[in-house]
């Protein structure tokens, strides 16, 4: 077995790549807590819980993310991670006031969707419940 000393690694929301690249070595939290991710790594996929997620580059550079609930999936020298959503920040401060502008908009624009399903639903079984009655 060859041993490497970086990996690559995909950073995907449903929108779109938020990171790809290199890295020497990654720290992410799980549902059991937090870990990390060196090259050599053993195989595994692990769900991913609301949290801050650092990438480090091959240079020593620190990247961090601030990311909804998702998957890591590491294989050989390839990670992938599939978030519902993402944020990069230069530091936590930075971090902390992006996901909650950013998190908190998309959560208000997720509950009206919910809510104008649920009127679309009530308007059909209402259609359908017309439909029963005997027209005089």
């Amino acid at each position: 077995m060859s041993m490497v000393t970086e990996m690559q690694v995909d950073l995907r929301l449903p929108s779109g790549v938020l990171f790809s690249g290199p890295a020497s070595r990654l720290r992410a939290e799980a549902a059991d807590g937090g870990f990390g991710i060196l090259p050599n790594h053993v195989d595994f996929v692990t769900a991913l819980v609301p949290s801050v997620f650092l990438i480090t580059d091959p240079a020593g550079r620190e990247r961090i993310f601030g990311i909804d609930e998702g998957l890591l999936v590491k294989r050989g020298a390839h990670v992938g991670i599939a978030v519902r959503r993402g944020v990069e920040g230069a530091d936590l401060d930075d971090l902390r006031d992006t996901v909650a502008a950013r998190f908190a908009g998309a959560e208000d624009e997720e509950r009206a969707a919910r809510a104008a399903l649920s009127r679309a639903e009530a308007d059909m079984v209402r259609r359908f419940a017309s439909l029963r009655r005997p027209q005089p």
